[in-house]
């Protein structure tokens, strides 16, 4: 029996690297980075070419119809380049839910244009995933949502949201309609936008089998795996650039590779590293083909990762010396990448707690994100 990926899918994976390395160097995540633009439009505009908007939609709505190890093995190859553009909201998570709860109506009305890059969809549901803070979090009534949603994946620039509020409903809402107010959310992370969306008594259409919290679960998993995947990738980029600075350093007339130190810190960076690459590829794959596997398998992958990737970045940085810490080299960017991964829909405690829960190795409490 045959574990590895398959060709196609390793063809993909070097066609979107190939994409990027053209579309999305350094110099543009830099520049992205430092300025105000809420979408990169030209990388997102490469990206749907290739398709990578509607990977997960269903051939009939112009997607391509494809697994969430699929969108994994992208996100991967994402996090390696730091990607300045949508796709945990937009490409996975939105689509999703259209599929998993949206209507025929809703289907055929957003699908084609999701699939096609025309739109893009902001995510807010860290409340309902991770838990409120003070005053945070979405209510409805009367068809109508109040309150403010942090962390709003995608958000900034999007056409439409998907909204998880208290109860764990998911809405569908167009977001420059009125009531709705999208503000940009500054974190340590500039290659990514997110955003704070407030709503004071904004139309909502709510998504009809999205009735209890069995489709929020469902991506609250996803997006488990999908940030897993983009810490997995960020960290092999680190690697990667404190191998090659290793090898073209010089000390004391030769590499500062060729020193044992050093050799150490990167052969532990990549021991840590390779077994997390199987973790990850086996939670996405179980998320379609192994469903009484799927939220255990998602929270391993989340927290685990939270783990190596902030190992990873802390021990590439020092082998890089003082220049590690400079914007010059932009290492900074995978580093902050992955932090941010690491905390957004619950931190790594808060998801091991989770699995616990699930192993029924603690009390699971009521919040979804427990």
């Amino acid at each position: 029996m045959d574990f590895a990926l398959t060709a196609d899918q390793r063809l993909m994976q070097d066609s979107i690297a190939g994409v990027l390395s053209r579309v999305a160097p350094l110099e543009r995540v830099r520049a992205f980075a430092n300025s105000g633009e809420a979408v990169a439009s030209d990388v997102w505009a490469a990206l749907t070419d290739f398709g990578v908007p509607g990977m997960l939609l269903g051939q009939a709505h112009g997607g391509l119809g494809l697994t969430l190890l699929d969108a994994a093995l992208a996100a991967e190859v994402l996090g390696e380049h730091a990607t300045p553009s949508p796709f945990l909201g937009s490409a996975v998570l939105a689509p999703l839910a259209l599929t998993l709860a949206g209507s025929p109506t809703q289907q055929e009305a957003w699908g084609p244009k999701l699939a096609a890059g025309e739109v893009i969809a902001g995510v807010a549901m860290h409340e309902a995933i991770a838990g409120a803070r003070d005053g945070t979090g979405v209510t409805v009534q009367n068809w109508r949502l109040s309150g403010q949603g942090l962390f709003a994946i995608d958000a900034v620039g999007a056409d439409i949201l998907v909204v998880a509020d208290s109860s764990c409903r998911l809405h569908l809402v167009e977001a420059r309609s009125p009531g709705i107010e999208i503000v940009p959310l500054a974190t340590i992370d500039s290659t990514r936008r997110f955003a704070e969306a407030r709503f004071d008594g904004a139309d909502a259409e709510p998504l009809e089998a999205a009735g209890d919290s069995e489709v929020l679960e469902r991506l609250r998993d996803a997006a488990f795996v999908i940030l897993a995947a983009d810490m997995l990738g960020a960290s092999q980029a680190m690697l990667d650039k404190a191998v090659a600075y290793a090898k073209e350093r010089r000390q004391f007339g030769r590499p500062i590779g060729s020193f044992q130190a050093v050799k150490h810190m990167c052969a532990e960076m990549a021991a840590e590293l390779e077994p997390a690459r199987a973790l990850v590829w086996y939670a996405a794959y179980a998320f379609d083909a192994v469903p009484a596997e799927a939220a255990l398998m998602a929270a391993h992958a989340k927290a685990h990762l939270a783990d190596i990737s902030r190992f990873v970045a802390r021990t590439a940085t020092e082998a890089h010396g003082g220049i590690g810490f400079t914007d010059l080299l932009g290492l900074h960017f995978w580093f902050k990448r992955v932090g941010v991964d690491r905390q957004l829909l619950g931190g790594p405690e808060q998801v091991r707690a989770r699995a616990a829960a699930i192993q029924g190795l603690a009390p699971l409490r009521e919040s979804i994100g427990a």
